[in-house]
Formats: structure tokens, sequence, C-alpha cells
């Protein structure tokens, strides 16, 4: 009947419970927090992030470790923060808590944080900032209170805070500017958002009057460098006083109450603004140039999106006036036409934004005036070919189009346009490249192409493009790479061809290209036959690789003769997962050749269930691997074996039952494995042991097995400081049935935790008293243990015959027993006696024993089927085995069955001492009369007599006398 290791655990257990009962182990300082993940070790030195955000907590999770840097906690439904919940946090730096549902922080909740630089309490349920409420944070530097509805500010609540730079007060529903006056007058503070609030009125005497006593107003300017008051409705903004000298922005976009009076009385109050933000403000046009005004002497960029109450293209020109306008950002302004007398004044701009509007007309002189400008920004309009004004934008570097309706390139659009490196035409309805386009663009460096309908590419770029580093194809209508395509562009380094219908792909196609370091060809129809060797010949120094969802596929893992990246010795990054139909299937032996650099592999979901030994043979220096939705239900830990740089490996979503194979993968540098939703039932002790690096462990979603199997695996997940098991306490139970949906951390496992060493000891320890007990008893017991034998076998035969022998007549009046140098006595004294003259029938050995049978059955069935056994004794009958049988047997009638059968006679003197090695007959001595055999020249008729008088007696010795009878 078999037993689950569980129950022969238990047993041990009880048999060692006195010594169990101190094998105590004290709480240590686990690695597995919840489903945290943990970045970093938990060394003193290291400082490691813990991330718990978006994980359903409702309060703050305990065990966080002490030395942790970085707390991320956002997402979730915390509603309290306790008083002991960031207990001993003397390192945290940076504490996120948004997006929770924090109505209340217990008093000295922060009081450990001594260190803390970033505290984030966003989008919560704060109602009320008390006086010490920011306990303890000394060193805060930003901190995040907006999106707290309706919350009340203490006056003193923030003159801890010495060294805060950054305040966030957006939406908490302030009424008035007065109820934050107070911040103004923090010592280290530089930005301050207070938007999306109801402040009316943003007056310089609210902020003075309460930060500061009147007798010292003259005197009081504040550090801030920036203003950030969007979308309150103002009526007012008021400045008297230059309490803001250091001001850089000033973020007023959509602000105010239909009109908004703009006030400062003196143009140096603002005079280090260089950042304007007026956006969609609600203000007249003379009320912005007024605010324009007030900022002229040091405004760099100016923004003016969505300006519904003015007229833009007057604004524009206003503005232009500004000596230091650099940058000037028009988007959302329903602009369908630009003309050249809109620009009159802006010969310094340098950057100019018209994205998202209605742009479709643009006159060729609109940008003649522009001699200075580097950066336009054309995108997300209406225009269906290239504007013809930019051809006078003779310094221009960087032109967006992007998101147009521009359907054709021609020869003359980008002419002399000898300093522009960047050109966006991504999203447009582009469907030929004529060889001639690109041809006056000599130091262009970045050219975004893809999301339009290129058929072919053609010449395009053969010539004039001999610094483009950067060329991105993708998500076009390509489907033939012929060769020598890309051979002018020497320079470039990142190539994007994704998302297109290349299938073929001519030889030496990249030819030309000895910089190209990125090449991107994934969702394509490439096919093996498309890949070969000659194929990526000429890009010796490439080192990313993507071949993602194309439609390679191979039959089997044999060696195939043209390895396709035998030229990629360079190569570090290599990803060809997701294939298209039937997946890769295989991976031939050989297919990696070449990539003597290689570092990291994505081969996931491809369809394959085998990976050939050799497989990684040619990647010796591979730190990251991803062979993630297959089908492996196990691996050949050889295949790993060629790897031992490997620190990353990826196993995720497959049926992989065990990872055994890790025991000889020779992979003791990997420190992070990801083996989640896979069929594993059972984590071994030595599994974990042959991984001497790793620190990050994510087995998620697997089927657990909850039985002692995994109590090692429980226990360590829960206490070893090294290693992160990501979500321990989320494992569930898969089998047995019985616990299916229980968490695996809560199996008991105490009567698992055996001491083996223990039990070792117990085993030898028992061993050694057998060893020592047999010693002794064969040296002086030895003996008596041979007779007790015999006489188990004599027990075993006399219920084996006890029944059939009541059922029958005996055969013989007795068997005799008798050593064979005593058989002449035998047949010249003892036959001629009692069978000649007596008529008795003996049973003898050489005589009536059956041949061909064991000669132990014949000895008991001769006993058996004798009223009485004669025992002839003599020197010779003691030291014979299979005498010391017959007596043994004999012997046991006489005290088991309590049958008087048997009669002794010894044929000669022996000692007493002779007879202790046997012990039964030493017994018998003293409780049975024997006979003894006259000696020579004696009388022997009174034997005769007395013999014949043993052999007529009844067989039951407690008949008539109750006690055995004397011969």
């Amino acid at each position: 009947m078999g037993s689950s290791p569980g129950c022969w655990f238990s047993f041990t257990v009880t048999l060692c419970f006195a010594l169990h009962c101190w094998m105590h182990v004290g709480p240590s300082a686990g690695y597995s927090l919840g489903n945290c993940t943990i970045r970093g070790s938990l060394r003193e030195s290291d400082r490691p992030k813990v991330l718990c955000y978006k994980l359903n907590y409702h309060s703050v999770p305990r065990g966080i470790p002490h030395t942790t840097k970085v707390l991320d906690i956002c997402c979730n439904k915390i509603s309290v923060i306790k008083s002991d919940d960031l207990k001993g946090l003397k390192h945290l730096k940076i504490l996120n808590v948004t997006k929770n549902l924090i109505s209340h922080v217990e008093a000295g909740a922060f009081k450990d944080l001594v260190v803390l630089e970033e505290l984030n309490l966003a989008r919560n349920r704060l109602h009320t900032i008390p006086e010490n409420f920011f306990q303890g944070l000394v060193q805060l530097s930003t901190l995040r209170l907006d999106f707290n509805y309706n919350i009340s500010l203490h006056s003193s609540a923030f003159d801890l805070l010495v060294h805060l730079k950054v305040l966030n007060l957006t939406a908490i529903h302030l009424q008035h500017i007065k109820e934050v006056a107070h911040v103004f007058r923090l010592p280290s503070l530089e930005k301050l958002y207070v938007g999306s609030n109801l402040i009316s009125s943003f007056q310089s005497k609210d902020v003075l009057n309460v930060s500061v006593k009147s007798s010292s107003v003259s005197n009081v300017s504040f550090r801030l460098q920036l203003l950030d008051l969007t979308m309150n409705p103002l009526h007012t903004f008021r400045i008297t006083e230059d309490i803001f000298p250091h001001l850089e922005i000033l973020d007023l976009s959509y602000a105010g109450n239909e009109s908004m009076v703009w006030d400062v009385q003196n143009h140096t109050f603002l005079r280090g603004v260089k950042w304007l933000n007026l956006s969609g403000i609600h203000m007249s046009k003379e009320e912005v140039e007024s605010a324009i005004q007030s900022v002229s002497s040091s405004v760099e960029n100016l923004k003016l999106y969505d300006m519904k109450q003015v007229d833009v293209t007057m604004l524009m020109n206003y503005s232009c006036q500004l000596p230091n306008l650099a940058v000037l950002r028009l988007r959302k302004n329903n602009l369908t036409s630009l003309h050249g007398h809109m620009f009159q004044n802006c010969q310094q701009i340098r950057k100019l934004d018209f994205v998202e509007n209605r742009l479709h007309n643009i006159s060729e002189t609109a940008f003649r005036p522009l001699q200075n400008l580097i950066n336009l920004l054309l995108g997300h309009n209406k225009l269906t070919k290239v504007p013809e004004a930019i051809r006078y934008l003779h310094i221009l570097d960087f032109l967006d189009l992007s998101f147009n309706n521009i359907g054709e390139l021609t020869c003359s659009d980008f002419k002399n346009m000898t300093h522009l490196t960047s050109l966006h035409l991504y999203c447009n309805h582009i469907s030929v490249l004529k060889a001639c386009v690109f041809t006056d663009l000599p130091n262009l460096k970045k050219l975004l192409l893809r999301a339009n309908k290129i058929l072919t590419i053609s010449d395009a770029f053969k010539s004039g493009l001999k610094n483009l580093q950067l060329l991105e194809l993708g998500s076009n209508k390509l489907s033939y790479i012929r060769t020598k395509d890309f051979e002018s562009l020497s320079s470039l380094n990142y190539l994007d061809l994704i998302d297109n219908q290349i299938s073929k792909i001519g030889f030496h196609a990249f030819k030309g290209l000895g910089k190209l370091s990125t090449l991107l060809l994934s969702s394509n129809k490439i096919t093996k036959s498309a890949m070969n060797r000659n194929v990526f010949s000429g890009i010796n120094h490439l080192k990313v690789l993507e071949i993602v969802s194309n439609y390679i596929s191979y039959d089997n893992t044999k060696e195939i003769p043209d390895p396709p990246f035998s030229y990629l010795n360079s190569l570090k990054y290599l990803k060809i997962a997701s294939q298209a139909h039937k997946g890769l299937r295989n991976i031939p032996s050989n297919l990696l050749q070449g990539l003597s650099s290689l570092e990291a592999v994505h081969a996931g979901n491809l369809n394959i269930d085998f990976l050939h030994e050799d497989t990684f043979k040619y990647t010796p220096k591979l730190l990251f691997l991803d062979i993630s939705k297959n089908l492996f239900t196990s691996l050949n830990p050889k295949v790993f074996q060629k790897i031992p740089r490997l620190n990353k490996l990826v196993l995720t979503k497959g049926p992989l039952h065990s990872l055994d194979f890790l025991i000889h993968a020779n992979l003791s540098r990997v420190k992070y494995l990801q083996a989640s939703r896979n069929q594993l039932g059972v984590i071994n002790e030595t599994v974990i042991q042959s991984l001497p690096s790793l620190t990050y462990l994510n087995l998620k979603d697997n089927t657990f097995t909850c039985d002692c199997s995994n109590a090692w695996f429980i226990s360590w997940a829960l206490k070893n400081n090294m290693t992160q098991v990501l979500d321990a306490n989320g494992f569930e139970c898969t089998y047995p049935s019985q616990l299916r949906g229980a968490k695996l951390i809560d199996l008991d496992t105490e009567s698992c935790t055996v001491d083996q060493g223990f039990l070792c000891f117990i085993a030898n320890t028992i061993l050694v008293l057998f060893t020592m007990c047999g010693a002794f008893f064969y040296h002086f017991l030895r003996w008596q243990v041979v007779y007790a034998y015999y006489l188990f076998l004599a027990f075993l035969y006399d219920n084996k015959h006890r029944k059939t022998q009541k059922a029958q007549s005996f055969q013989y009046d007795a068997f005799v027993s008798y050593n064979a140098q005593d058989e002449l006595w035998v047949m010249q004294e003892l036959l001629p006696q009692l069978e000649d003259e007596q008529g008795w029938k003996l049973c003898l050995h050489h005589r009536d024993f059956q041949p061909g049978r064991p000669i132990m059955d014949n000895i008991v069935d001769g006993i058996y089927g004798s009223r009485k056994t004669i025992c002839l004794i003599s020197r010779y009958y003691l030291e014979s085995e299979w005498c010391s049988r017959e007596i043994q047997l004999a012997s046991f009638r006489l005290f088991d069955e309590k049958k008087d059968v048997l009669v002794l006679v010894f044929l000669e003197d022996i000692p007493p001492r002779q007879l202790s090695p046997y012990h039964r007959m030493r017994q018998l001595v003293k409780k049975q009369t024997y006979l003894a055999w006259p000696k020579p020249g004696q009388d022997t008729r009174v034997f005769w007599c007395k013999l014949k008088q043993a052999l007529e007696m009844k067989d039951d010795p407690y008949e008539d006398h109750g006690a055995m009878p004397l011969l």
C-alpha cells in the first residue's frame, strides 16, 4: 500500500518530535513582497525600488525593505496611511501614492522619511493638510497635492519644507490666492502650480500681506521661477510690486472669465520671463498685447494656441516685434492660409509652429521674411503638396510636414535646402519616390517616410543623401528590395522597413551600408528562401536586426547549407519572434552561425517544441534569451551549456512541466528568470541552487502541487533575501483537487521541515547499534541464536502437521535419532532388542527415509509419524547439525504439545558443561529423566526393561500425574 511523501515526512517528524521542537527558524526579512516588483537587491548599498502600482491594495503593503529608495504604490485603493505604514524607511527618496482613495494620513506617518525628496499624493481624496502633516520631511524638494478636490491647507503646513522647490496645487478647489500665499515665502520654492482652481484674482498685494509683515513689504522678493495659473477664472492679473525678479515661465493658458484685466504697473516686474503661455486666454486683443508688452524685453518663447477671441494674424505681427522672440507657437488656431504680410516683422524668429491648423494654402513668398528660421512645423494640416515657400528658407534645419495630404514629391520641392537635417513626411499619401527628390539635401540626417503608400524605392536614394543616418520607410507597400537600393547611403545607421509587403530581397541589397547598426524588417512576407547570407552581406557593423512576424519556417533542426547570418559577426540583438502561418516550427542547429557577438535573442511564439543542443553553439556571449510562448514540455540542459554568460531567461506561456533542466545547464550567472504561465508543479531546491546569481524569479500562474514536495520552495520564497519571488503570496494550488484555488503559502509545511542531517545521524546510530549487538550475539550467544532459529522452524512444521496427525494412526512406534558414528550400536544392540524381540517398528534414517525428498521433510514426517522419539546422545550427536534439528522437533512436541514423546538415551557420560551451548538440551536433562547405556561389563537387562517401559507409556504427560514423568 503506497503512501505519499507527506505521510512519510509526518511519520518521521513524529519519531523525531523531541528534536524538532527546538528546530525553530526565527523570522527574517524576505525578498517577496506580495505581488510587488523589487528592482535591485536588499543589500544596504543598493537601495532597491519597490513597485506596487495597480495591484488593488487596500492598505500600504507590509514588509517593505528598510533600504528601499523608491516606493511606488500608485493606482490602488488605499484609503488611509497609518502612522506605522512607512516606519523605518530612512533611505526612501521617492514616494508615489497618486491615484488612490486616501482621505486621511495619521499624524507622524512621514516622520521616518528624513531623506525623502519627492512625495506624490495627487489624485486622492485628502480634505485637510494640518500643521504637522509634513513632520520629518526636512529634505523634501518636490510635493504634489494636485487633484485633491476641496482640500483645506493650514497656514503653517508648509513651514517645515525649507528645501521644497516644486509644489503642485492644481485642481484642489482654491478660491483665493490668499489661501496659498504663505507658500510663496518658502526659501527654496522655484515652481508653483495652482492651475485649474477657482482663483478669480491674482494680485501681488494678496501674496505680500499674508507672506510678510507690512513693514518689510518693499524689500520682499521670491525665488519663484515658474508660476502656473492655467484654467483659473481670473478677472484680474495685477502686479504692483517687484516680487518676481527670478520668474522665467508664466503660464496663463485658458485663464480668465470672458474677459480679464492685465495690470503690470512696471514692465521690469516681469523682466525675467522667457516663456509665456497665453493659449486660449479670455482677454481682448488689447489686453493680450498689453500682456505681451509686459515681457517684451525678455520673452523668447511665446505660446498662442487656440486664440479664439483674438485675430491671430494681427497678433503675429505684433508678437514678431519682440526683440528676443525666437519661438512662436500658433497651434489650433484654424488658420487656412499663410501669406507674406503675416511675417513682415518676424525676421528674428527661429522656430515657427503651425501644427493642428487647417492650412491648405501657403503663398510662395509667405516665408521669405523668415531668413533666420531653422525649425518649421506644419504637421496635421491639409497641405496637398510641399509648399514652394520653403525654398526661401535656406538655413532651415528641421521641417515637419507629417499628417498632411501630400501625394507627390517633385524634384524642386527641397531645392537648395542644403542645411536641412530632419525631414518629416510620414502619414501622407506619397506613392512614388523620384530619383531627383532628395538630391539637394546633402546634410539631411533624418528622413521619416513611414505610413505612406510607397510602392518602390527606385533610385530615390542613389544620390544626395551622403549624410543620412536615419531612414524610416515602415508601413508602406514595398514588396521588393533590389540590389544596391541603399548603396549610396554610406552614413546610414538606422533603417526601418517594418510593416511592408516585402517578400523578396536581392543579393547584396544592403551593400554600401557599412555604418548600419539597426535594421528593422518585421511584419513583412519574408520567407526562408529570401534568407541567405548574401542578403546581409556588406553590413558587418549591424548591431540590431528585427525580423518578427514574417513567414520564415524550417522543417527540421538539421544544419542548413547557407546560414543567413554568417556575415553578421557584430550583431548584438536579434528578434525573430512570431512567424506567421505555422510559425518557425524548428530552429536549424546552425541558424545562428556567425553571430559570435550576439547578446540578446527574442524567439518567442515560434511554435517550436525542441531545441537542438547546438542551437546556441555560435553565440557564446548571449546574455538575454526569450523563448516564451512555445511548445516546450522539457528542455535539454546541453542547449544552455553553450551560453554560460546568460543572465536573463524568459520561458513564459508554455507547457513546461519542470525546471529540472536548469540543474545541469551551467547558468550560474542568470539573475532574471521568468517562467510564468506554464505547468510547473514542483520547484525543488536543486534547481534554485543551480542559479546562485538569481535575483528575480517570476513563476506566476503555474499549476503548483500543494504538498511537501514544495515545502522547501515555499519557505525559501518567503524568507530568502537574495532573490525576489514575484507575487509569491498569490501562488495558487492546482493539485491535489481538494486544495485547488487555495494559496500555496497557506500550506502547512511544519511537518515537512525535517532536519535531514538529524535523520542521517539517527540512521547511522541505529546501524552502529545493530552492528555491535550482532557482533555481541555472534560471539557470546551464537549457538543459542541458532537453536532459537531451528526452534522457530519446528514451530512452523508442528502447526503444519498437528491437525493431520490427529486424523491418522502412527506409522512407527519410535523414531530413532542418532549420529552416523553410533549406527553400529543401533544395528547390533537397539534393532535386535526392539524390533526382533519386542516386535516394535522403528524409523531409521538409512532405511526408512524416502529417497529424493528433502532431508528436513523426511525428519519431520518421521518424528510426527512415530509415537516416540528416541535420541541416542553421544559427543558425536551433539556436534551434528541434523541431530540438533531432530531433537528440536521432538522437544517442541514435548513442551508445546504437552506430549511425552521424547526418550533420551545417553550412550556415554557427558559433563553438564558440554551441554551448556545447547541450552534446550540442558533444560531437557534437568527436567526429563533419561536412560544411560551401561558401561562395558555391566548388565544391560535393566536398561532394556526401562526402555521398554518408556516406549509403552501414554503420550500425555499430565493425564495421570499432572507433571512430567520420570523414566
